[in-house]
């Protein structure tokens, strides 16, 4: 049976696809005010009102198109949609309503993928990814979507194969070869080093530079080139930083407002606490929190929910402060006068979609979650905390040489080695801060030790964490669960040396780095 639209159906889906949204909204507004009831023009209306910011009434147009016609490609954007307003649970539903009724085109199952891959599912996105690819083979941003979800469930052959088709559709994609780079330490005999560097000489945009400066530092770095791998790096952050109106002080006036509100916070009611007792794994980035991740949920009660941000929008939600970001000095303080159970309790169901087992315990391992350690022991009074804890020098140049989120300014401070040092030294600080508050909730466990001993520090860990033994903890590089860290690759091997003290291979290079620890009171080995 042929399926024929109306003409202002025909037409506002061909403004859509040439990205003309406000001739999509006048198009499906036509069509609306001759049939009220039409679910196309209300998807259609949806789709603009959301690709131009109004995401609550782009929801509530699509929501009327699924009430009148509940097909899969309305549903699959509906979820997308409640994703972006972090309703997690109701586009977990939806794409469990959509598979019952699956889409035809490529942008819906490639849309259903990338809803999947929120929610941390990344075996069922590969399946929707796989059919846009199918169904559009041209498409690039299908295939790197493919590409990644294969990287995170360790099918890394798989995902070369998948970028190395992606390039040869478009050669100068750089989130393809910075991913490429990423996917195995490479070899003297096999490497990327010559193409990336003139792919980055061509590239004149500057996100594409500083993916293909980090790809090519990455390679250098594998193939025994440190010294020109740092400097490659160097050059790349500094003509990145340069781009940032960052500035230190936006990040300290967010610990100090953590520091001082702790008065408030101890104090604060918790009315009826969740019993629950999830597992938070906190601290700097790459110390070894995917590493603590992969062991912890190797252990037949554990699940690992991946990098939540349920904590930070449960805080934010509770403080209820209109500024854009989600973490600044506003927020910390109002979040501190808030009902903490409510907290614990919203952060709960917010935590609920992420998980796909029936293990009795999860993980949340964002690191970032150092900044909520008071709110998460009050709010959540059974909850396991684990602080990662590295060489200081160690992790300043880790964070330094890896390429965190681009548009996220959280990590603004990780293109400057100074910066970071400065991060690193409030961090250390705040840390103390929690050990004198919260005698004993804290297990700080050192990467170095972890690495020297890790039957020792495993069940010291697991202790900590009210487990019993598993053997299986000791085989964490055997665990089939999808890792979606820069440490996908160092996680699937056992446990390894190489980057305990790194940073001595650059001590020239770092030397302010490690006056600056010293003058601000950091133990520096």
């Amino acid at each position: 049976m042929i399926v024929t639209r109306p003409a202002n159906a025909e037409a506002a889906r061909r403004a859509l696809a040439r990205g003309d949204f406000d001739t999509t909204f006048d198009q499906a507004e036509a069509l609306l005010a001759a049939e009220p009831d039409n679910p196309e023009a209300h998807f259609l209306l949806g789709i603009a009102e959301s690709s131009t910011g109004g995401i609550s009434a782009g929801i509530a147009a699509i929501e009327r198109a699924v009430a009148l016609d509940p097909q899969g490609e309305y549903r699959a954007h509906l979820a997308k949609l409640y994703t972006l307003v972090r309703r997690e649970g109701d586009a977990a539903a939806t794409l469990r309503a959509a598979e019952q009724a699956l889409p035809a085109d490529a942008l819906s199952r490639d849309t259903m993928g990338c809803v999947y891959a929120r929610l941390g599912d990344h075996a069922a996105a590969l399946a929707h990814f796989d059919a846009a690819v199918a169904l559009e083979p041209d498409n690039t941003e299908f295939r790197y979507n493919q590409a990644v979800t294969l990287n995170f469930l360790g099918r890394v052959s798989e995902a070369e194969a998948a970028l190395e088709a992606l390039l040869t559709l478009d050669p100068a994609a750089a989130r393809a070869h910075h991913l490429l780079a990423s996917l195995r330490k490479q070899t003297r005999e096999a490497n990327h080093v010559a193409r990336l560097g003139q792919t980055r000489a061509a590239a004149r945009d500057g996100r594409d530079r500083l993916l293909l400066g980090y790809a090519l530092a990455k390679e250098l770095e594998d193939i025994g080139e440190a010294d020109q791998a740092l400097d490659t790096l160097i050059a790349a952050n500094g003509e990145h930083r340069r781009s940032l109106p960052y500035d230190f002080a936006r990040d300290a006036a967010v610990f100090d407002a953590i520091e001082s509100a702790w008065g408030n916070l101890a104090q604060a009611p918790v009315t009826d606490p969740a019993s629950d007792a999830p597992i938070f794994i906190v601290g700097m980035p790459r110390t070894g929190t995917t590493l603590v991740d992969r062991i912890l949920s190797s252990h037949p009660d554990v699940e690992s929910a991946g990098e939540l941000q349920a904590m930070p929008l449960a805080v934010k939600q509770a403080a209820a402060t209109r500024s854009r970001m989600v973490l600044d000095p506003e927020t910390v303080l109002a979040a501190a006068r808030a009902d903490l159970g409510a907290i614990g309790r919203a952060y709960l169901d917010r935590a609920r979609p992420h998980l796909r087992s029936d293990a009795g315990r999860f993980i949340d391992k964002f690191p970032g979650n150092f900044q909520y350690v008071g709110l998460i022991a009050r709010a959540l009074p059974k909850a396991k905390i684990v602080c990662l804890r590295r060489n200081p020098m160690d992790t300043v140049l880790s964070n330094f040489r890896n390429l965190f989120a681009i548009s996220s300014r959280y990590y603004d401070y990780s293109y400057d080695l100074l910066d970071t040092a400065a991060y690193y030294a409030r961090f250390d600080r705040l840390m103390a801060s929690w050990r004198k508050a919260l005698p004993g909730r804290v297990l700080e466990l050192s990467y170095e030790s972890l690495v020297a001993d890790q039957e020792g520090e495993s069940r010291r860990l697991l202790a900590h964490c009210g487990l019993d033994w598993s053997d299986a903890c000791l085989s964490f590089h055997t665990n089939r669960a999808p890792v979606s860290t820069p440490s996908a690759a160092q996680v699937r091997r056992p446990i390894y040396a190489e980057s305990v003290a790194r940073w001595k291979r650059h001590a020239e290079v770092l030397e302010p780095v490690r006056q600056f620890l010293v003058a601000a009171g950091v133990a520096v080995e």
